[in-house]
């Protein structure tokens, strides 16, 4: 059966590019993402690996370690990196795993037959501290992912996670956040000093708690 949010995401040990990783310790209290490629040496993927180096920053602000893969083995992750850095500018600076025996790819369901028998589409998962699967997506390998989007639902999934909010449609950090309908005006006032605007008995808006 395919992981679903909620489910518990499978542990392993790999090789990568920055050693051995085994996966639950390497994380430890923090937040992962686990992200697989289709192939080494392939245009799509370069400028996916570049901007994953560039945004490490950001990741880390969120204390979150991010952690790539593809049926390729370290050998040829390591020859690829150099061509990462020419096209980009940013050089490989997170675990890339090797998975020449997909291993990992089919602890997480990471390759489809109807797309290709052999290699792994663009999955990502987000795992929280909790070692529980908390946003999964998939793309085809044609299409690069938008890794901004990623932070976007990882900024939301941290506040939910820390308090009684949801984030409406097209929620940026900073804007305001949905009261969670489980807990009552009463309780909203006490909760979100800040003040809440209703629209409907079910949706009430507050300022971001934590801003």
């Amino acid at each position: 059966m395919a992981l679903q949010i909620g489910d518990v995401a499978p542990d392993f040990t790999a090789e990568s590019t920055a050693g051995t990783i085994h996966f639950y310790d390497y994380l430890g209290d923090s937040w992962g993402i686990l992200f697989s490629h289709p192939k080494d040496f392939t245009p799509v993927c370069t400028t996916e690996l570049g901007e994953v180096a560039r945004l490490k920053s950001e990741f880390d602000k969120r204390n979150t370690k991010v952690v790539g893969l593809s049926v390729d083995d370290v050998a040829s992750h390591n020859g690829w990196s150099g061509d990462i850095k020419d096209a980009t500018g940013y050089e490989l600076n997170f675990p890339l795993l090797g998975d020449p025996d997909h291993k990992v790819a089919d602890l997480y369901g990471m390759i489809h037959p109807n797309a290709s028998d052999t290699l792994t589409v663009r999955s990502v998962y987000v795992i929280g501290p909790d070692k529980k699967i908390k946003l999964e997506i998939t793309y085809p390998a044609s299409t690069g992912r938008n890794f901004q989007e990623i932070l976007r639902v990882l900024d939301s999934l941290q506040l939910s996670a820390s308090y009684s909010v949801s984030t409406p449609v097209n929620w940026h950090e900073g804007e305001d956040v949905i009261i969670a309908t489980s807990v009552s005006d009463e309780e909203a006032r006490e909760k979100f000093p800040k003040g809440f605007r209703e629209v409907k008995p079910y949706l009430r808006f507050t300022p971001q708690p934590n801003r």
